[in-house]
């Protein structure tokens, strides 16, 4: 009985340091830093559908920061997205801010675009150039039912035709 009671602590032992490797593994390879690093920027948006925190900020797609928070601004019912930014990274005051999609079925992120202007963008400044999210399932649905009605059109047309040369 004791020489089972020892093989089943090893195997536990093992399982508990299988399960810590993997636990470690996964947040060293999340991206995630803990402690904001950057600078802080604000962006106002009609529509960031699909964007959360700790989404990607991205300029050429390369990651220089990510989303810290998004809330309501309860005066003009607008996204208020604050994120951060690295200090290698100096953006222009007229750069602009889009929610992109990665993939076609992918995540969003931030996508920066950056302007001509010499005068660079500080912590705490707000990037007033913005592009809110595309609605794939309201882009598909006018696509398919836009579609759906100009074919129910052309075949009223046809029908007619062929009314007509019954006649």
């Amino acid at each position: 009985m004791a020489r089972h009671s020892v093989i089943e602590i090893v195997t536990g032992a093992a399982v508990l340091l299988v399960a810590g490797g993997f636990l470690v593994f996964a947040v060293a390879n999340t991206g995630q830093k803990f402690g904001v690093e950057g600078y802080a920027l604000n962006a106002v948006f009609d529509h960031v559908d699909g964007l959360s925190v700790g989404a990607d900020v991205r300029i050429a797609g390369v990651k220089i920061g990510s989303v810290q928070s998004i809330r309501l601004d309860p005066k003009t019912y607008q996204a208020d997205v604050n994120f951060t930014v690295s200090d290698a990274v100096k953006l222009s005051d007229d750069s602009s801010a889009t929610v992109s999609t990665d993939g076609l079925l992918g995540g969003k992120y931030l996508a920066l675009a950056t302007g001509g202007d010499e005068k660079n963008l500080k912590s705490g400044d707000t990037i007033t150039i913005t592009q809110g999210s595309v609605n794939l399932e309201a882009l598909i649905g006018k696509y398919i039912f836009g579609s759906a009605g100009g074919k129910s059109g052309s075949g009223a047309a046809g029908d007619k035709s062929g009314g007509s040369g019954l006649k």
